[in-house]
């Protein structure tokens, strides 16, 4: 099948890589895939498209005035329908599948006119996040917006069945709708090696057991909660590794210091992507102290590819891939001493955190969540259509 694959995402963080391992793992299914959006990713890092503007261009809109900033989300369907209508007449494409964005009714529209079926894909209801974060100028029209291209697309795959049911709140039929969570390459962290991991993050003098954490860490993921416990009698002995970077890390870094662990947090910087699956056996125990409730995170599913056991909180989202007591310990969602109670019990017992690891490796493998996976559910989903 000839995709043609749609997004207007320029961050290098994990939306990024959704993008590229899923137009990699199209690939590998034997399907053709175009990729049409501001930055094409066919590496390690973005290349912008010579006829979109710069990414540049796009960028600066980050520091107009909101409601400017809304309208020029708006208009970015014109020129995007005009490039998708000719690159999918020229490619032949036989599927549209899109990113969805904010006030993006590009792909919808261009399908139409291609005559061909569209899959949108949601991570997120970007009008409930952005009413929260940076506020809407346009409320109503961002609502009607959003229903009328969630409600258009032929099918729309979302990251976890909490966020689908939101979806049917919203308007969308459910035969329309299915579920793609985030994935992994599994074959990337076939062959372990802590010793080495730990020595390409600089920590190879750290001898007790290593919490561990992957991302733009934010002061929403609540790492302030496992810093606070550290000095703890129970965590006496554990560090806490931060592979990545944020604006939470000055706040950590003084909390740290103040509570008197600054020693026993290490901040070791942001690494390219594919590196990581080398650097996750460095890791006793994956931390997600907290996440939206309807998100699919990318690092629980990294972590349990590694063979590590992980904290989380106990939320709906993260139940369709954890059982409590079998791949993770799960506390009530900002209790302090729950998330406590958790870590002891992994710190204080090896032999735990190894079962506990191989039944997540286990889980991922039989669930199939990886990359490839959503592939093909993805074809599934449109087989029949056209």
């Amino acid at each position: 099948m000839r995709i043609l694959y749609h997004h207007r995402t320029q961050a290098e963080d994990g939306q990024a890589v959704h993008i590229r391992s899923l137009i990699e793992a199209f690939r590998a299914e034997g399907h053709e895939v175009h990729e049409e959006a501001l930055v094409r990713r066919t590496g390690s890092a973005p290349q912008p498209k010579p006829d979109s503007g710069g990414s540049g261009a796009w960028s600066a809109l980050g520091r107009l005035p909101r409601f400017a900033r809304e309208l020029a989300e708006y208009a970015y369907s014109v020129p995007a329908r005009r490039r998708l209508i000719r690159a999918g007449e020229e490619f032949k494409a036989q599927l549209l599948y899109e990113r969805y964005a904010f006030g993006n009714t590009s792909g919808v529209s261009a399908s139409r006119r291609l005559g061909v079926p569209m899959v949108l894909e949601v991570n997120s209801p970007m009008v409930l996040e952005l009413s929260k974060t940076r506020g809407l100028s346009f409320p109503r029209l961002a609502n009607r917006t959003e229903r009328w291209t969630f409600q258009e697309a032929d099918r729309v795959c979302v990251v976890t069945h909490v966020l689908a049911d939101m979806l049917k709140e919203m308007g969308v039929a459910e035969e329309r709708l299915f579920v793609t969570p985030n994935g992994v390459h599994p074959e990337s962290y076939a062959d372990p090696d802590p010793a080495g991991a730990r020595k390409a993050l600089g920590i190879e003098a750290v001898t007790g057991p290593v919490l561990g954490f992957v991302g733009y860490y934010r002061p929403w993921h609540r790492l302030d909660l496992v810093v606070d416990r550290l000095g703890a009698r129970e965590l006496v002995d554990a560090h806490l590794v931060l592979i990545g970077e944020g604006p939470a890390e000055e706040e950590l870094r003084r909390q740290a210091q103040a509570r008197g662990v600054a020693e026993r947090v290490h901040f070791v910087g942001p690494r390219a992507h594919s590196e990581i699956p080398a650097l996750l056996p460095a890791f006793d125990v994956g931390l997600v102290p907290a996440i939206n409730p309807y998100a699919s995170p990318l690092k629980l599913h990294e972590y349990m590819a590694a063979g590590l056991p992980s904290v989380a909180p106990d939320q709906p989202n993260l139940r369709e891939v954890l059982t409590p007591g079998e791949e993770a310990l799960l506390f009530s969602p900002g209790d302090v001493d729950g998330l406590c109670a958790a870590l002891a019990a992994l710190v204080s017992d090896a032999d735990l955190r190894a079962r506990m690891g191989e039944r997540a490796r286990e889980t991922l493998v039989a669930r199939d969540l990886t990359w490839r996976g959503n592939a093909r559910r993805v074809l599934a989903a449109v087989e029949g259509l056209s």
